[in-house]
């Protein structure tokens, strides 16, 4: 289940302070420790607070950290573009007022499932949770039949990690695994009372134990592009590259389009995919 956002903050800096090695940072190493990464202590001055204040930020007490104290941790922990925007994010929900922020249903306009339904390469819209709005005839051949999976499980994480084969249809799915939970971490910084985000994370923690390891990770990444491998499509294996693009006037959703390079063998293999849906 996904927690407070002051206990999503302190999660987030506990294990991104465990991955951090003091000789990285010029420290000694010192005597025997008894944590893997940086003490509080070090990381404390690194970022130019107290130990006391570091501390009540670790472990959730209330503690509302301005951006420039977050930029700070940041810097000393050395954090990814991404995961320093998580940070940020992180911080500013937890100096907003406990009142849940007002949520918008998730919907996909007519005129942007016309466009999916129109472009040749395989396409659809994922929601903020990974929830498959809206796809087109290609993506449903390449993933495998996504029509005969009733519209409230067409997830992409719920495919990854209950779907009995999907390891084995998917080459790279230890990066993909981890680049959609990625991907679920941020938008549930964003809200993390969401009933989706809770409803999601409970499902997968309960019935997957990959899942429940890889969560734990605090892993972070937005949903902007990457590459992605499929083992059995009906025309043979594929490498396909995707790219995110955001719905005009729709915070949340994006439109995720898989193209290959002109005159690549996957190009060709797209196209056969195509010419199977046709011939349906």
């Amino acid at each position: 289940m996904t927690s407070s956002p002051s206990l999503q903050l302190a999660d987030f800096l506990r294990a991104r302070r465990g991955r951090v090695r003091p000789d990285e940072l010029g420290l000694e190493p010192g005597g025997r420790r008894r944590v893997s990464g940086l003490r509080r202590e070090e990381l404390a001055v690194l970022a130019g607070v107290s130990t006391d204040y570091y501390q009540r930020i670790e472990q959730g007490r209330g503690v509302k950290p301005s951006d420039e104290v977050l930029d700070a941790l940041a810097r000393a922990l050395r954090l990814t573009d991404d995961e320093t925007r998580h940070l940020r994010t992180l911080g500013r929900a937890a100096r907003r007022p406990s009142a849940p922020p007002p949520r918008q249903v998730e919907r996909v306009p007519e005129s942007t499932r016309r466009l999916v339904d129109l472009l040749p390469a395989p396409a659809m819209v994922l929601g903020r949770h990974l929830d498959v709005l809206a796809h087109n005839a290609v993506a449903n051949l390449l993933f495998g039949g996504m029509d005969d999976v009733l519209p409230g499980e067409r997830n992409m994480l719920r495919a990854l990690f209950l779907h009995p084969d999907a390891q084995r249809v998917c080459p790279d799915w230890e990066e993909s695994a981890s680049e959609y939970i990625g991907m679920l971490r941020a938008a549930a910084a964003e809200d993390p009372d969401h009933p989706r985000a809770r409803e999601l994370v409970g499902e997968l923690s309960l019935l997957s134990p990959e899942f429940r390891r890889m969560w734990a990770r605090h892993d972070v990444r937005e949903k902007v592009k990457g590459v992605k491998w499929f083992a059995r499509t009906p025309v043979g294996a594929l490498r396909l590259d995707w790219d995110a693009y955001p719905l005009p006037g729709c915070p949340g959703p994006v439109l995720v389009v898989y193209t290959a390079a002109a005159g690549s063998v996957d190009a060709e293999r797209v196209a056969a995919l195509r010419e199977l849906v046709g011939a349906r």
